[in-house]
């Protein structure tokens, strides 16, 4: 791709705002919703509980990591408006995106990952999300601009 399309900040723009509206409906579908969800995503009953008090607190820990996703969702929506100042904070959002994906392989069965119900999800996981976190840096980096020396680095040199 040429180099004016990765500079090209109002389609980044764009992007980051739908997939930021993406992720804050699925952090507030599962914050708010728990284990059982909001039914943003489709309903039905998926489970028994056969014990009420582990799942009270494991429905707690899924509201967290809701709401953890929706904070994130957030601060992609926020990335849309002012891009130069997050473009960090993007690219480690996009970097955990990816490591959750690879957390998802931890279940060895290709039928489920492999599954419509996954699948979709993994790709723009292992590869929608790093390639959005290049596109960010790339379009918020400084023509010839000098890297940064890490604090310390200029004691080693001496």
């Amino acid at each position: 791709m040429s180099a004016s399309f990765w500079k090209g900040k109002p389609v980044l723009q764009a992007v980051l705002l739908l997939a930021g509206l993406v992720m804050v409906a699925l952090g507030v579908n599962v914050g708010f919703g728990g284990i059982r969800t909001l039914g943003l995503q489709g309903g039905g009953d998926f489970f028994q509980v056969l014990n009420a008090d582990a799942f009270t607190a494991q429905d707690n820990h899924i509201r967290f990591l809701g709401g953890f996703w929706l904070g994130a969702g957030l601060f992609v929506l926020a990335g849309a408006f002012w891009l130069r100042q997050l473009g960090p904070v993007l690219i480690a959002i996009a970097v955990m995106v990816f490591v959750g994906g690879l957390a998802r392989l931890s279940v060895l069965d290709s039928d489920i990952v492999l599954s419509g119900a996954v699948l979709p999800s993994l790709l723009t996981e292992l590869i929608a999300f790093p390639l959005l976190g290049l596109w960010v840096l790339r379009a918020t980096r400084t023509e010839g601009a000098e890297p940064e020396i890490p604090a310390g680095k200029e004691l080693q040199d001496r």
